[in-house]
C-alpha cells in the first residue's frame, strides 16, 4: 500500500509513453521547476539544520531555567500548518519575494524535525568527552566538529531528510506565495492533463530517492553513542553564551508563531462577509477533522509497530531497504497519493470509493514514515532480551508483549499518534481529492474561503486548526525531552 503511489506514477508514465514523458520533462518550464525545487530544498534544509542544531545545543548543554517550557515553544512551529503560515505571511507582507517567503515559511515550519532528534541524540552523548577536548586545548568550534557532530550526525541527517521530503511535497504554502514547484505544477496539471502530471511526479520521486540514498551513505559507518543519565550544568561563559542564543531562538519562535497567530487574530476581527456559502460550520468541520485524523493516526501507528520491531531486532540488508523505501512516500505529493488510491479503488475495489475508509487509508500512507520514526525510537528502548527472558519463564509471546514490551514502547506509540495526528489535521490536497462528497474538513473550508479572498471567514477555521495541533505538538516535545530533567555532575568551562 505504501508503494502504491509509486506504482501509479509508473503506470501513468507507461500509459503516456516515453515521447510524451520526455516532452514534459525536458521542456523549459520543467527545468525552472527543478531549479526552484532544488534551490528551495537546499536553502530550507540548511536553515533548518542551523536553527535545529543551535536550539538543541542550547537546550541540552545550556542547562538554563525554564528549559522544558522553551523546548515546547521550539516545537510549536511544527503545529502551524504551512499553508496557514504561508497565507499569513502573504497577507502580512503581500510584496514579499516568493523564494524568500517560501524559504522563511518552510524553515520556520520544519526546523523542529531537526531539533527533536538532535536534542535526543545530545542527551545520549556523554558531555565529559567535550570537556576533555576543552581541557586539551580544543576550541568550541573544533570540539563541535571533531567530537560532538560525529555523534549526532545520524540525527542531523535524518532530520534534514525529513525536512527535504516535506519541502518537495508541500503545496498549499507555495501556491499562496506564488512560488512554483513540481508539486504546485502537478496539482494544476492533474486538472487538465493527468499524464503530464504523472510525468512531473517522476522527478519528485527521484529527488526523494536521492535524499534517502545520500542519508544512508553518509551514516552507514556511524558509531554508537554512550548513554549517560546526567545533564551538564553550564556556568560562566557557556551560560552567558547560551542566554544570548536563547534570546535569538525565542525571537525565531516569535516570528514563526506570533506573526501567523497575530495575522489570524487580526482577520478574526474583520468582516466575515463572503459570497461562498459554508458547506460546514466550524464545529462540524472540527469534528470531521478530528475523527479522520485520529483514525489515520491509529492506522499508521498500528501498521508501523510490526515494521519497527522486525527491522530493529532482526536486521538484514533486504529489510533495511524495504524499511527505508517507505520514506519515499514523504516525497510524493498528497495529490499523487490520493489519485493513486482513487485509481486502485475505482479499478479493483469500487466499494471503498468515496468512503471514509479510503480517506483514512490515504492519511495513513502519507504519514506512515512519521509514525515509524517515533515507534522505532521507542522500540530501541525495549531490549529484545527482556522479551526472551519473559518467554524463558513460561509466558506466552502475547502475554510477554502485553506485560513487558507494550509498557516500554507505549510512549513512542503515543508520540507517533500525536505527530501523525497534527500533520493529518493540516492535510489539504489529499483531502480535496478523496474526501467523500459533502465532507468538509477545517483545511478544505479554510482553503475554499481564502481562495475567494474571504480572509475574515477563513480565519476561524485556521485558528481551530492551530489549536488542535498545539496540544499534540506540546506532548511530542515533552516526549522527546523525556528524562531531560535529570541533573548530574556540574561541568565548568
Amino acid at each position: 500500500m505504501l508503494l502504491a503511489p509509486l506504482l501509479f506514477v509508473a503506470l501513468d508514465a507507461r500509459a503516456a509513453g516515453w515521447s510524451e514523458v520526455s516532452l514534459v520533462l525536458f521542456r523549459h518550464r520543467s527545468l525552472v521547476l527543478l531549479e526552484n525545487t532544488v534551490t528551495l530544498s537546499v536553502l530550507v534544509g540548511a536553515g533548518a539544520i542551523i536553527i535545529g542544531v543551535a536550539a538543541a545545543w542550547c537546550t541540552e548543554r545550556g542547562a538554563l531555567p525554564g528549559r522544558k517550557v522553551l523546548t515546547v515553544l521550539l516545537v510549536l512551529p511544527i503545529a502551524m500548518p504551512d499553508f496557514v503560515v504561508g497565507w499569513a505571511w502573504h497577507s502580512f507582507a503581500p510584496g514579499i519575494e516568493p523564494l524568500l517567503g517560501a524559504t522563511i515559511v518552510m524553515t520556520l515550519g520544519t526546523y523542529p524535525l531537526v531539533f527533536l532528534p538532535v536534542a535526543a541524540a545530545l542527551r545520549r552523548t556523554d558531555p565529559l568527552m567535550e570537556q576533555t577536548a576543552y581541557s586539551l586545548g580544543a576550541g568550541r568550534v573544533r570540539t563541535f566538529t571533531r567530537v560532538t557532530f560525529p555523534r549526532i550526525r545520524t540525527a542531523v541527517l535524518g532530520g534534514a531528510v525529513l525536512v527535504v521530503l516535506t519541502v518537495i511535497s508541500e503545496y498549499g504554502a507555495f501556491e499562496v506565495l506564488r512560488f512554483p514547484t513540481f508539486t504546485t505544477e502537478i496539482f494544476t496539471e492533474f486538472q487538465f492533463d493527468p499524464q503530464a502530471a504523472g510525468a512531473l511526479a517522476l522527478p519528485l520521486v527521484a529527488l526523494g530517492l536521492l535524499a534517502l540514498g545520500a542519508e544512508g551513505f553518509l551514516t552507514r559507518d556511524r558509531g554508537r553513542a554512550s548513554m549517560p543519565s546526567i545533564r551538564p550544568a553550564a556556568s560562566g561563559r557557556w551560560r552567558a553564551a547560551s542566554v544570548g542564543m536563547i534570546t535569538v531562538l525565542v525571537a525565531v519562535v516569535a516570528v514563526g508563531v506570533a506573526i501567523p497567530v497575530g495575522t489570524l487574530v487580526y482577520w478574526m476581527t474583520r468582516s466575515h462577509a463572503t459570497t461562498l456559502p459554508a458547506a460546514a460550520t466550524v464545529g462540524q468541520a472540527t469534528w470531521t477533522t478530528v475523527r479522520y485524523s485520529a483514525l489515520g493516526a491509529i492506522v499508521a501507528v498500528v501498521a508501523a509497530l510490526p515494521v519497527a520491531m522486525m527491522s530493529f531486532r532482526r536486521r538484514s540488508r533486504v529489510r533495511d531497504v524495504i524499511e527505508r523505501s517507505t520514506f519515499v512516500t514523504r516525497a510524493v505529493p498528497g495529490v499523487v497519493v490520493a489519485l493513486s488510491m482513487v485509481y486502485f479503488a475505482t479499478n479493483y475495489w469500487f466499494s471503498i470509493y468515496q468512503t471514509e475508509m479510503l480517506l483514512v487509508a490515504v492519511y495513513a500512507i502519507i504519514h506512515f514514515p512519521l509514525a515509524l520514526v517515533c515507534v522505532k525510537t521507542s522500540v530501541a528502548q525495549a531490549p529484545a532480551r527482556l522479551a526472551d527472558l519473559g518467554a524463558s519463564l513460561g509466558r506466552r509471546p502475547s502475554a510477554v508483549f502485553a506485560r513487558v514490551t507494550m509498557p516500554l514502547i507505549a510512549p513512542g506509540l503515543l508520540a507517533g499518534f500525536c505527530l501523525v495526528f497534527l500533520t493529518a489535521v493540516t492535510e489539504l490536497t489529499a483531502t480535496l481529492v478523496v474526501a467523500p462528497i459533502g465532507v468538509k474538513t477545517l483545511a478544505t473550508q479554510f482553503w475554499a474561503f481564502q481562495n475567494e479572498i474571504a480572509y475574515g471567514a477563513a480565519a476561524p477555521y485556521a485558528i481551530v486548526i492551530v489549536a488542535l495541533a498545539v496540544i499534540p505538538g506540546a506532548l511530542l516535545g515533552l516526549w522527546f525531552d523525556r528524562g531531560g530533567g535529570r541533573r548530574g555532575v556540574e561541568v565548568n568551562s
